[in-house]
């Protein structure tokens, strides 16, 4: 990872503490005291359906679109910077892919059960297929392939047979065409969950670079309006999308682990409404803007946060103190009898977050940036 001064100029303050937020709550849905005792807003849906922490991962993928319209509008439509462009971001993919894989390692560094998809991994491929898409295809282009894309998964979700299965069977996670694909190429590699089938699987990261599509948009949109206008045409880009995903849902259900269509425009809707609604907070009325510290440093640094704290919870799981992990002996600590287990499950979490803050508050006190 590279090191980098901030340039507060080139900053939008809103589109940081959206990001900020995200990895926040990416972070505490992640490390609660106990898997099992979780308050239901905290937990995935067991299958079809959509909670908040549903929508950290598509609202992270959303502004990762958002930053691509930013980060690569001046070479766009540059023919000689595009490849150089396009390189980099090539790079930059691999390298995300490569530190999901080490994440995924660490700390023990079991190969022969390495689970080949991920978060990162995810993030990395969705990342150079959009900013491929960004550099070189112009907007109909964009908007053709976006349609495209939820179109023929679900189609191919809902109609194409399946080798010794047969019929699809969306409600059954071992009889969708996404499971079938990944045992084809990551068998005895997938989440060990499921072992069958990987929530971010193969096929299902097709969809995921729509969600990144619709964060493509919503960046246009800021970069080419101003005021009120922005925060008008991001609710409305916004509130279509959550009707029409709501409207498929009902042929094509809101899913998570299969990343369908409807949840593509549903979570990407809400996405273009969050930053809208954060614009106008933090943009366009400029309220809090020295009260919004924490967001502010963890969306600056937002893979130095997710990477220290995805390190840091997978030691505190394995090293033991006597016959307990680190982890269970300070999560015993915080327990109190006289509150519900989810209470003490739920501070945990917001006590590790709390920990987390203190390189992050460091390094945005020291004006330091750390890319990948």
């Amino acid at each position: 990872m590279k090191r980098q001064a901030m340039n507060k100029s080139e900053r939008i303050l809103s589109l940081d503490i959206f990001r900020g937020l995200t990895v926040i709550l990416m972070i505490l849905v992640n490390n609660p005291g106990s898997w099992l005792a979780i308050y239901a807003p905290f937990q995935h849906a067991h299958w079809h359906g959509c909670t908040p922490t549903d929508l950290v991962f598509p609202f992270f993928l959303f502004i990762v679109g958002v930053s691509i319209s930013f980060s690569m509008a001046k070479v766009k439509g540059d023919p000689l910077k595009r490849p150089i462009a396009m390189r980099k971001a090539l790079w930059r993919g691999a390298k995300l892919i490569g530190i999901g894989l080490f994440l995924g390692l660490f700390p023990l560094f079991n190969f022969s059960e390495m689970r080949i998809p991920g978060v990162l991994q995810r993030i990395g491929v969705v990342f150079m297929i959009t900013s491929a898409l960004y550099l070189y295809a112009d907007r109909k282009t964009i908007i053709a392939t976006f349609v495209s894309i939820l179109v023929v998964y679900w189609l191919a979700m809902v109609f194409v047979p399946i080798p010794e299965i047969g019929t699809p069977n969306i409600d059954d996670p071992n009889a969708v065409l996404s499971a079938y694909i990944d045992q084809l190429f990551f068998k005895g590699h997938m989440w060990s969950g499921t072992k069958t089938w990987d929530p971010e699987g193969l096929f299902s990261t097709f969809p995921a670079i729509g969600t990144a599509i619709l964060g493509l948009f919503s960046g246009e949109i800021v970069k080419q309006n101003k005021g009120n206008e922005v925060v008008k045409k991001l609710f409305l880009l916004g509130v279509v999308s959550v009707v029409i995903g709501q409207v498929w849902s009902i042929i094509f259900p809101i899913n998570k682990s299969l990343w369908t269509s409807s949840y593509v425009l549903y979570t990407g809707g809400l996405g273009a409404i969050a930053l809208g609604l954060s614009f106008y907070l933090f943009d366009v009325k400029k309220l809090g803007r020295n009260q919004v510290l924490l967001p502010k440093a963890f969306g600056l640094n937002p893979m130095a946060a997710y990477v220290l704290a995805q390190m840091i919870a997978s030691l505190i799981g394995v090293i033991s103190i006597g016959d307990t992990t680190i982890k269970a002996h300070l999560f015993a600590m915080i327990t109190i009898d006289s509150i519900p287990l989810e209470a003490s499950s739920l501070l945990f979490a917001v006590l590790y977050v709390a920990f987390i803050s203190i390189p992050i508050l460091i390094l945005y006190r020291k004006n330091i940036v750390i890319k990948v």
